[in-house]
């Protein structure tokens, strides 16, 4: 184990690819409404196809994820951390040219396809880097570092995109994620758990999990690939897991649901625009990057990481209901400035689970996790942004226009009820889950 000085590349690498694809997010709203509805504040095409992008990047993270974490502990992190840093400079390069309808249509398009082929993939093989470096007791104070320095690009990003104008911000964009790609090729120093090709965590539970053992999934190149039945022995296997699981789906509605419609909500609400989404963003950034950075390694060794999910999850919560009956400008900064704690939500998770098994199935937890998130980003825009595009309009059954905000909070709140009864069990002794207590489990 080298520990955190061996993770430097690491993060220079998610900072410079995470500065290019935040510094276009305050402006992307005002682009997309530019392009479908011009001189509108309210657009539901542009929330609809939003949200239908969303949920395509959620189908194609749902399969790509976890088979790029099981690949990466056969192949190492390095080369599949190739996929997701090319495949992300495309969209930023074509808005970088023009900004037109056509042009849109064709960012749109491209960038759908990148994000089902690489989305969430980046964040999943660098947990399973961070996870094959530390030890298991720094390991949750490792996770929220990673978040800090994604944080910081954020910070960074957000704060470059106040000053500079739209069409400049794709173009430095671009140039960032070409930077990035670069970059990881040349510096990174590649890990491939345990120093050779995996022993698969099938090979220990297949017997317990599926009887059948001439089924294609048990011999050959099959075996070596992730499928659902994988993900479903994983989670009966391991409880806390499925604890993890659980409030990481509903957690990922949540944030799934904000991402989709929460801009839109802003401008239709208060007419905000690019500079103040960045004002908005800046503030979050800057509190989650002290957060992750400087308070979250104190605060886990003092109460836990299974208090420290709770907690992020309660401020969230109630930080959501807020906003679904802001009543004036200055409410959302307020909200941005109280989601310190939000932050440790996600950090906190990766621990617990990466904790369930051993070095060599870092790859495939994370990514099974990653998974289990994005399926529930596929099902949110699908189910919030109809219902911000018709609370928000004329056709409204009741006036309510943050009622989709309160319906995420809701969700938020299922998440921290199932949180609080998690109890995380100690590191498995020789980075294995036994064939033994996966039967007991099953029993």
């Amino acid at each position: 184990m080298e520990g955190l000085g061996g993770l430097g590349h690491l993060f220079v690498t998610m900072f410079v690819s995470g500065f290019g694809g935040v510094i276009v997010l305050p402006a992307i709203t005002d682009v997309t409404m530019a392009a479908l509805c011009p001189g509108q504040d309210q657009c539901s095409l542009a929330i609809y196809l939003s949200g239908f992008q969303q949920a395509m990047a959620g189908v194609g993270s749902v399969v790509m994820t976890p088979l790029i974490g099981n690949l990466s502990d056969r192949y190492g992190r390095k080369a599949l951390l190739t996929l997701p840093l090319t495949v992300s400079v495309i969209p930023q390069v074509i808005l970088a040219y023009s900004r037109d309808t056509q042009f849109f249509y064709a960012y749109y398009v491209v960038k759908t396809l990148a994000a089902m082929a690489g989305e969430g993939s980046f964040h999943c093989l660098a947990l399973a880097y961070v996870a094959d470096k530390v030890p298991d007791g720094k390991r949750t104070s490792a996770f929220g570092i990673l978040a800090g320095v994604g944080s910081a690009s954020f910070v960074g990003g957000t704060l470059a995109a106040r000053f500079l104008s739209t069409a400049l911000t794709f173009q430095v964009a671009s140039v960032l994620s070409m930077v990035a790609l670069v970059y990881m090729r040349i510096f990174l120093k590649d890990s491939v758990p345990g120093g050779a090709l995996r022993q698969p965590l099938l090979k220990e539970v297949e017997e317990p999990c599926d009887e059948d053992d001439s089924s294609p999934r048990a011999t050959g190149t099959f075996k070596k690939l992730p499928s659902l039945g994988d993900l479903i022995c994983l989670l009966r296997c391991s409880p806390t897991f499925s604890q993890a699981a659980m409030v990481s789906f509903f957690n990922s509605l949540a944030d799934g649901g904000l991402m989709a419609v929460l801009l839109y909500y802003l401008k239709a609400r208060f007419q905000f625009n690019k500079n103040q989404f960045a004002d908005l963003l800046m503030i979050t950034g800057i509190g989650a990057t002290l957060a992750q950075l400087f308070f979250m390694p104190i605060l886990v060794p003092v109460i836990g990481e299974e208090k420290l999910l709770s907690t992020g999850l309660l401020i969230s919560c109630i930080n959501v209901f807020v906003y679904s009956i802001a009543w004036t400008a200055w409410v959302p900064y307020a909200l941005a400035g109280c989601s310190v704690f939000a932050v440790f939500v996600r950090p906190s998770l990766c621990s617990i689970a990466s904790k369930q098994v051993g070095p060599t199935e870092q790859g495939m937890v994370q990514g099974c996790l990653s998974a289990i998130s994005s399926f529930a980003n596929i099902i949110a825009p699908l189910i919030f942004s109809p219902l911000t595009a018709l609370f928000l309009s004329e056709e409204a059954p009741f006036y309510f226009p943050g009622f989709s905000l309160m319906c995420l909070g809701l969700a938020l709140m299922v998440a921290f009820f199932q949180s609080l009864i998690i109890r995380a069990v100690p590191p498995i002794a020789g980075g294995k889950i036994s064939s033994n207590r996966c039967t007991d489990t099953l029993v």
